[in-house]
C-alpha cells in the first residue's frame, strides 16, 4: 500500500485556522502541500473550511469548526531527520525547528539526549505539537512523520495495553520497539512504556506513558479519521472502536482511553472534494443526522 491510500489520516480541529495553518506547515516542512479545500455552510459551527493537505508525504485533514476543542501535547507529531535519507538533515532539524519556534513554545529544548543527538519537542503558534529528531540511520527505517500518544493521568500506565487492542483491532499491523522505563526514573512507575512504535493498516504510530503531572489528555482537537470502503468495514470499526455513547456523532466515537477516531467512507472525500455545492450541501445535511455514516443514505443525498 502506498502512502496515497493513507487509511489512517490525522484530523486536526481549529478554531478558524485550519487554512492558514495549513499553510504553514506547506512552508516549514519538505515535500508538503494543501491538496483541497472545502468550505461547508451551515454546520453547527456556521461555515467551516475542511482542509486536506500532506507533510512530509504524509497525509493530513483539518477543520476550521469554532472554539470547542483546545489542541495539547498529548497527541503530538514525531518528525524523523534520518542522514541516511538526507544528507543535510542536520541543517534540516535547525530550519525547522527555527520555523516551528516563531510564535510557539518549546515543551523540550532542541539539544542532545541520552536517546538522541539532537531532539527537541514544540508546540506551534496553532497549538500542534512537534518532536523534532535526528534519525540514528542504523535502525529499521521509519516514516518521516509518526502521531505519537501520550498516556498521562488516569490513562498513564495503559500504553502497552492501548497498542495490543489497536494491533487486534487494525489489519497489517505490528509491532515495533518497546522500551520501559527502569527503576529510578520516578513518578514513571519501572516498566511502564517510555517509548514503542506500532504499525497499523501501514502507519505508524508511537506510544508513551507519562506520569508526570500534565494539565492536559486526549481530546478531539486530534483525531484519526479512518477510512472504510464498504459499510462492514464502517461497522467492524464503530463496534470495535466505540467506547463512550455520549460521544458518537457524525461519523467521530471515542475509544476505551479516550482517543478519538472518526469512521468516515472513503467515498465522502469524493463527494466533498468533487460534488457540486447543492451536492455537498444535500451530504452534509444528511451526516450531520448521524452517529455511525450510513454510506447507502449518504450516497442517495449526493445523488439527490
Amino acid at each position: 500500500m502506498s502512502r496515497t491510500n493513507q487509511i489512517i489520516v490525522p484530523h486536526l480541529w481549529f478554531d478558524k485556522e485550519a487554512k492558514e495553518a495549513a499553510e504553514f506547515y506547506a512552508s516549514v516542512f519538505p515535500d508538503s502541500k494543501i491538496t483541497n479545500v472545502t468550505t461547508l455552510k451551515n454546520t453547527p459551527s456556521g461555515e467551516s473550511d475542511i482542509v486536506s493537505f500532506e507533510v512530509w508525504g504524509q497525509k493530513f485533514m483539518a477543520i476550521s469548526a469554532g472554539p470547542y476543542f483546545k489542541l495539547n501535547p498529548s497527541v503530538s507529531f514525531i518528525v524523523n531527520f534520518d542522514p541516511s535519507r538526507d544528507k543535510d538533515a542536520g541543517e534540516r532539524i535547525n530550519e525547522v525547528w527555527n520555523k516551528l519556534s516563531d510564535g510557539g513554545t518549546a515543551l523540550m529544548p532542541l539539544d542532545k539526549y541520552p536517546f538522541s543527538e539532537r531532539y527537541g519537542w514544540i508546540q506551534d503558534k496553532y497549538g500542534v505539537s512537534w518532536q523534532l529528531i535526528l534519525t540514528n540511520p542504523e535502525g529499521e527505517e521509519r516514516p518521516a512523520i509518526v502521531p505519537s500518544l501520550l498516556f498521562v493521568g488516569d490513562q498513564c500506565g495503559k500504553a502497552e495495553e492501548a497498542i495490543r487492542s489497536y494491533l487486534s483491532v487494525f489489519k497489517n499491523a505490528k509491532q515495533g520497539l518497546i522500551a520501559r522505563y527502569p527503576a529510578g526514573m520516578e513518578p514513571n512507575k519501572e516498566g511502564t512504556v517510555m517509548f514503542a512504535d506500532f504499525m497499523l493498516e501501514n502507519q505508524w504510530f508511537a506510544a508513551m506513558d507519562s506520569a508526570h503531572e500534565h494539565k492536559f489528555r486526549f481530546n478531539e482537537a486530534i483525531s484519526f479519521m479512518v477510512y472504510c470502503d464498504t459499510q462492514e468495514d464502517i461497522d467492524y470499526y464503530w463496534e470495535k472502536l466505540s467506547a463512550v455513547p455520549e460521544a458518537e456523532q457524525c461519523g467521530w466515537l471515542k475509544d476505551q482511553y479516550g482517543v478519538s477516531w472518526q469512521i468516515v467512507p472513503t467515498e465522502m472525500d469524493e463527494m466533498m472534494g468533487k460534488g457540486t455545492p447543492e451536492q455537498i450541501a444535500c451530504v452534509t445535511k444528511a451526516f450531520l443526522k448521524m452517529k455511525k455514516f450510513d454510506l447507502a443514505e449518504l450516497q442517495r443525498a449526493y445523488k439527490g
